[in-house]
């Protein structure tokens, strides 16, 4: 049983790096390069939204509303993240990743340094209510510090803690539609991590929200000088 765990370690960190950086780089291109990332992205979450929905035990309304809210909020969240990286610059597309993956992170090791009650357990049982404030207190410091960095102006750069909120309210709804499915994740595309799905849960709202948001003018970035 170790070996298979220490298996599964490093299967998880090369997945990590693989994805890394091919979403670093498409990032960092942008254009065409992040134009592919995102619709090549966006079609398997959305084959592996599908597949879950086709699992869950639900009722014709509740099915097809699911059947609806995937690609709305699939390609709104894609829309958002090309129009940030298109019009306020590579620094502003990391500000939103940033807090999504800074909350990932705060959550993850505020839950294991602190414990305690259970946030939602039965939906996801692993989850504290310190996971959820250590989540959003590092997300307001990733806004703080990359938003600074990319002369984001229009919002708060405190509305970092809100969208650590919404990041894991996004990771809640999908564990409850695994748990609903009667699966673990929503695939097997990445070793180790599950699906693609299972790694931007958190994305999709956030990505979607400050898109909106930078869409009708109401996040720039600071004119150089």
């Amino acid at each position: 049983m170790a070996t298979a765990g220490k298996s599964d370690f490093w299967a998880r960190i090369a997945s990590a790096i693989v994805l890394f950086a091919i979403a670093g780089t498409a990032l960092w291109f942008g254009g065409i390069a992040f134009g592919l990332l995102l619709l090549v992205g966006g079609a398997l979450v959305l084959v592996e939204w599908f597949q879950l929905v086709k699992q869950m035990p639900l009722g014709t309304g509740a099915r097809t509303g699911l059947h609806i809210l995937g690609p709305l909020l699939v390609l709104g969240a894609m829309a958002g993240l090309w129009f940030i990286r298109d019009a306020l610059g590579v620094t502003a597309a990391l500000w939103v990743f940033g807090m999504v993956w800074a909350t990932d992170i705060g959550a993850y090791f505020a839950g294991r340094a602190f414990g305690g009650a259970r946030l939602a357990p039965k939906i996801s049982p692993s989850k504290t209510w310190s996971g959820l404030i250590g989540g959003m207190i590092a997300a307001l410091i990733a806004s703080a510090t990359i938003g600074d960095r990319a002369g984001i102006v229009g919002v708060p750069l405190w509305i970092g803690l809100f969208m650590g909120l919404l990041a894991q309210l996004g990771d809640l709804a999908q564990s409850w539609m695994k748990r609903r499915a009667g699966v673990k994740d929503s695939g097997k595309l990445i070793p180790g991590h599950g699906g693609l799905f299972d790694r931007v849960d958190g994305v999709l709202p956030v990505a979607l929200l400050l898109g909106a948001l930078a869409f009708v003018g109401q996040i720039a970035v600071r004119a150089a000088g």
